[in-house]
């Protein structure tokens, strides 16, 4: 299987991490800056212009590598037995939220209920699950990956599906930073495969923007929820209503 999706990854981020924008990747190239943002969005791209940006960011292929073994050693997602652990205990589950997040142990026992010496037991859980590292001075080092996913129907998807999914909706989504559509039309499985696609690089650029915005103090951030969601479904008032054959 290609790598070349997982080193564009990474070389996305190191773009980033020297605030390099895409503009400046086009110029570099000799290339128009939607060319640009089209070769990362689709992770797409020959290795002589891999090797032009490598230079721009004063990285070598080795070095592109290097960082991806680092990033592949972070986990995806737990086991159903550590989800359980996790939604146990409702003040574990906001820690190791708020640690996912960005946020520092400080700002945790600042803004939560939670006293200091709770806050470290949970962090050094969350350390023997694989999550972080816990260093000295209580700092933390995220472990994992940018993809992470709570496992399909696992503990954690079934929490939100009883106390988090009908008060996320249980809004007008009318406030300034809130939206909210709702479309539905007959699809042919080509165009729902599409669909699917699109909202799968949707949940990747979410993701990458919460790595990117975790630098910046959690007062500087506004805790955000996001519902990606496409099935095959028909209004049950209208399914009531066809003639039976």
């Amino acid at each position: 299987m290609s790598q070349i999706p997982a080193v564009i990854d990474v070389l996305k981020k190191a773009l980033k991490s020297q605030n390099l924008t895409y503009a400046e990747v086009a110029r570099h190239l000799g290339l128009s800056e939607v060319s640009v943002k089209r070769m990362f969005s689709r992770r797409h791209m020959t290795l002589a212009r891999l090797e032009s940006v490598c230079a721009l960011v004063q990285l070598d292929f080795t070095d592109l590598v290097r960082l991806l073994d680092e990033e592949r050693h972070r986990i995806s997602s737990l086991t159903t037995a550590h989800e359980e652990e996790l939604v146990s205990d409702l003040k574990f589950l906001l820690v190791a939220i708020c640690v996912q997040n960005g946020w520092t142990y400080e700002e945790i026992v600042d803004y939560y209920d939670i006293a200091g010496p709770q806050c470290l037991h949970y962090l050094i859980r969350l350390d023997r699950l694989g999550l972080i590292q816990l260093l000295p001075n209580n700092r933390i080092r995220r472990m994992v990956a940018q993809d992470f996913r709570w496992l399909p129907r696992g503990p954690i998807e079934r929490f939100f599906e009883r106390h988090v999914q009908k008060e996320f909706l249980k809004s007008h989504f009318s406030r300034p930073g809130e939206l909210r559509l709702y479309m539905a039309g007959m699809l042919s499985r080509r165009s729902l495969e599409l669909m699917q696609g699109r909202i799968e690089m949707l949940a990747r650029e979410f993701a990458a923007l919460r790595q990117d915005d975790s630098r910046l103090p959690a007062k500087a951030r506004l805790n955000s929820g996001v519902i990606f969601a496409m099935r095959s479904w028909e209004l049950p008032a209208f399914a009531r209503m066809r003639r039976r054959h």
